[in-house]
């Protein structure tokens, strides 16, 4: 069996504004397997957002081809690229994107509400999340309340709450201290053992080590791979 989760061909991206053209990504050719943690490593520029947007679903190839679970994304409508975003793909972002006039409850259960899930499955859902990230004793404090390594493990909670197969982090510890960012990386590294599959768009070493394939871009380009020891998994479904 193929363990290919995530597959681009010949992907490019560009963008153009005020006359300007930009090329983000130039024919990109990757394959991400189910389990891996591959990390996207590069200088501000070099196209790791565009890419891990196009990755989540957020946004479309100008040109080639990006198969998710052996889907041609180019050919699902809006509505199915929504369901597959919400329901399946976790996303966390260097600035947290946390609700300020939501509670730390209220912020991890908003993608459960958006599932439709009914209140007593979302709550035993997000109080499970809560306990395991021990925010227990944050859980009506509101983001502004926080630290930054506290908002980003209810970032992480977030992500983590509706049981997603794949997790995009955007420079995950980029706002955060040495220790803290060391814990968020513990975090992401225990759902990586428990089969999730991680890929994580960062500048710093330190968090690229704890992944199992390193891509190295270059002006929109893939230009080095780093594999450490990883054993390719079966679709956990």
């Amino acid at each position: 069996m193929d363990s290919s989760f995530l597959r681009t061909v010949n992907l490019s991206r560009h963008f153009s504004s005020g006359g300007v053209y930009t090329l983000a990504l130039k024919e990109i050719s990757i394959d991400i397997h189910y389990g891996e943690f591959v990390a996207l490593m590069g200088a501000s520029g070099c196209g790791k957002t565009t890419l891990l947007n196009i990755l989540g679903l957020i946004d479309r190839p100008t040109s080639g081809t990006y198969f998710y679970e052996g889907k041609d994304t180019n050919k699902l409508s809006e509505k199915q690229l929504l369901e597959l975003r919400s329901g399946k793909i976790g996303y966390i972002f260097q600035n947290f994107n946390l609700i300020d006039d939501l509670t730390v409850y209220e912020n991890i259960e908003l993608p459960l509400i958006y599932l439709k899930i009914n209140y007593s499955m979302r709550r035993k859902m997000v109080m499970e999340v809560i306990e395991r990230l021990q925010l227990t004793l944050r859980i009506q404090s509101f983001p502004w309340q926080l630290s930054g390594g506290q908002q980003q493990q209810v970032a992480i909670a977030r992500a983590m709450v509706h049981q997603p197969n794949l997790i995009l982090a955007d420079e995950p510890t980029g706002n955060l201290d040495s220790v803290n960012g060391a814990k968020i990386m513990e975090m992401l590294s225990a759902l990586h053992a428990q089969g999730t599959t991680i890929v994580m768009a960062t500048h710093s070493e330190r968090d690229a080590d704890f992944a199992s394939r390193t891509l190295q871009l270059f002006d929109g380009k893939v230009i080095h791979e780093t594999a450490q020891n990883f054993v390719k998994k079966r679709n956990p479904k």
